[in-house]
C-alpha cells in the first residue's frame, strides 16, 4: 500500500516493490501476482508488474506452500540475488518490505545497498514496540536513517455503532517515537476493508482510493518522501 501510495501521489515516479521476507513472502498474494520471472538478455530476472508497480519476491521463486528451510548464509545469498540479479530499470523509489526483527535479512539488505531511510511499523502494544525499538536501534547502528514510525492497527471502529476501540492500546508508537527522538509518520486503522483488500490482491490504495483507509497510506507516503534525503544527481 505504501508503494501504491507513492505512485498515486506522484504519477511521474517509477516505483519498485521488493519483498525480502524470505520465509513468509506476502507480496505475491497482496499484489495478485504469480509465476516465475522471465530472464532478460543479460540473464537478469524481470520483475512482475501489477498496478504499475514492479515487484520481486522470493514467493515468485518457490512453490506457494513450500516452506523455505534455510540457514543464514543461504538467506543472505538469496537476498543478494533479489537485489543484484533483477532488472529493475530506472526506479525513483524501491520500497523494501522486510520481515520483523533484526536478523540476517535486515543486515544483508543494509550492507548490500545504500538505503535512503527505514520506516518502522508497529502495532501500539508494548510487546510489539519492544521489537520496533530494537529495529530502530539496529538501523541506527548500521547507519541507515530512520525516517519515523507508523502505528499500524491503531484503532478499531465498530461498523455498526461507530464506537472506537484501541484494541492494542493507544499511542504506544507515539511514546516510543518520543523516546527515540523520531516522528510518527501516520496511523493505519484496524479495518476489515484493509484486510479483505490485501487478501484478495486488490490493495486498498488501488481498489478504494477515496476511502479513509487509503488516505491514511497516502498521508504516510507524503511524510516518507518529505523526510528522504535529497537524491544526488
Amino acid at each position: 500500500n505504501l508503494a501504491l501510495a507513492l505512485a498515486a501521489n506522484d504519477s511521474s515516479k517509477a516505483i519498485g516493490l521488493l519483498d525480502v521476507d524470505v520465509y513468509g513472502p506476502s507480496v505475491p498474494k497482496m499484489m495478485n501476482l504469480k509465476g516465475n520471472p522471465e530472464l532478460s538478455q543479460s540473464n537478469l530476472m524481470r520483475p512482475l508488474l501489477n498496478y504499475g508497480i514492479a515487484c520481486m519476491s522470493m514467493g515468485f521463486l518457490v512453490e506457494e506452500t513450500a516452506p523455505v528451510i534455510w540457514r543464514g548464509l543461504m538467506v543472505m545469498s538469496a537476498i543478494e540475488k533479489l537485489l543484484r540479479q533483477v532488472d529493475w530499470g530506472q526506479l525513483d523509489y524501491l520500497v523494501v518490505d522486510m520481515p520483523p526483527g533484526t536478523g540476517d535479512v535486515q543486515l544483508s539488505v543494509s550492507q548490500n545497498i545504500p538505503i535512503s531511510g527505514a520506516v518502522i511499523v508497529s502495532t501500539p502494544q508494548d510487546v510489539a514496540l519492544m521489537d520496533a525499538h530494537k529495529g530502530a536501534e539496529m538501523f541506527r547502528k548500521v547507519h541507515v536513517p530512520v525516517l519515523g514510525l507508523v502505528q499500524n492497527m491503531s484503532v478499531f471502529q465498530c461498523p455498526k455503532c461507530k464506537h472506537k476501540t484501541h484494541i492494542f492500546g493507544a499511542d504506544g508508537a507515539r511514546k516510543l517515537a518520543r523516546a527515540l527522538g523520531l516522528d510518527v509518520l501516520g496511523d493505519v486503522p484496524l479495518h476489515l476493508n484493509i484486510r479483505e483488500a490485501s487478501d484478495t490482491g486488490q490493495p486498498i490504495v488501488f481498489s478504494q482510493p477515496e476511502s479513509d483507509e487509503a488516505k491514511a497510506y497516502l498521508r504516510i507516503a507524503v511524510e516518507v518522501v518529505r523526510r528522504l534525503p535529497p537524491h544526488p544527481e
